[in-house]
């Protein structure tokens, strides 16, 4: 199993260690020991809330895929002061060059406007974040990236001087005060107007970057939408097809039961759950072939996508037969 991320320090090809683990990026070798064995509490087979043989699975590569070699990376104090060095480098370049530094987490742009309050609101708001980290698995990841912007904005500020424009994506500018007499132009989303739902406006955003196959914007969009409302069924059906597309099976079960879970009639997720079963059915047999031949892949093992909507297409305002 696979955990994409694509925001924040991950953007950049770093993979954000303190992200993971929930700790500010200046956190002492305590504070990292102290929140490792907190975050390993909450995976552990034995201690974790999984409800399900899938949850289990699922917390059980978060620890061995992320948390462990996080915690390997920052616990060694070479390893860490070697790390450290590298951030303030990134930090300094992403002040040289803003707009690499695009940013979608309400609680990045917050601290964009801090002012002269960066460090307490930095630690503030990661803490808030930090606190349900690993609380909700179907969040873990969304919320990793959340931090991870919040420590691309912190070093930016931090570790550069003369920053002039931080990017967020479609949005109109406004201005916010930096720690110098500097006015920051930030570019940020207006606040959506709605009638139903606030999250709407993500939804609308992502299924016309599923029809674009733009995947990565559709999954930032969703995250933030998660962000507002952390129990929204359609926005977890949604979410949980498109890691399917993307071929990754478990984030897609863990997003598809928690749709279900949240609303047993809803739609998209009746009509997710039939196509995740279709997939693991074709998994199933693909993995049965394979033992008895060693003949190529069989294209079957994927699920159809065609042009005019494969099977994705009614989740997505294609056509539907």
């Amino acid at each position: 199993m696979s955990f994409k991320i694509e925001q924040g320090l991950f953007k950049l090809d770093l993979t954000d260690h303190h992200a993971i683990l929930g700790v500010p990026v200046d956190a002492d070798p305590d504070q990292i020991r102290q929140r490792y064995k907190l975050v390993a509490r909450l995976l552990h087979p034995d201690t974790c809330a999984a409800e399900t043989p899938e949850e289990k699975e699922f917390a059980k590569q978060l620890f061995s895929k992320l948390v462990s070699p996080a915690y390997s990376e920052l616990s060694k104090s070479r390893n860490r002061a070697e790390y450290l060095v590298l951030l303030g480098h990134v930090g300094k370049r992403l002040a040289t060059e803003p707009a690499t530094a695009q940013i979608t987490s309400l609680a990045a742009k917050e601290l964009a406007q801090a002012g002269a309050n960066l460090d307490s609101l930095y630690k503030n708001l990661l803490r808030k974040l930090a606190a349900k980290q690993y609380d909700s698995f179907y969040q873990v990841i969304e919320t990793i990236a959340q931090i991870s912007e919040l420590n691309m904005v912190f070093l930016m500020y931090k570790e550069g001087q003369g920053i002039k424009t931080i990017t967020t994506a479609g949005s109109a500018n406004y201005t916010v005060a930096k720690q110098t007499t500097q006015n920051i132009p930030v570019s940020g989303n207006k606040p959506a107007e709605s009638p139903t739902s606030p999250v709407t406006p993500y939804l609308q955003r992502a299924e016309e970057y599923v029809s674009k196959n733009n995947l990565a914007k559709a999954i930032l969009e969703l995250r933030d939408a998660l962000s507002l409302e952390p129990n929204n069924s359609t926005c977890h059906s949604l979410l949980g097809m498109i890691y399917l597309k993307q071929h990754q099976g478990t984030m897609a079960k863990v997003h598809i039961n928690k749709a279900l879970q949240l609303n047993p009639k809803d739609p998209k997720a009746l009509q997710a759950k039939q196509l995740l079963d279709k997939f693991q059915q074709s998994v199933t047999g693909k993995t049965s072939q394979q033992s008895q031949s060693n003949q190529s892949k069989a294209t079957n093992a994927k699920p159809s996508d065609n042009s005019g909507g494969g099977l994705f297409g009614g989740l997505f305002g294609g056509k539907k037969k």
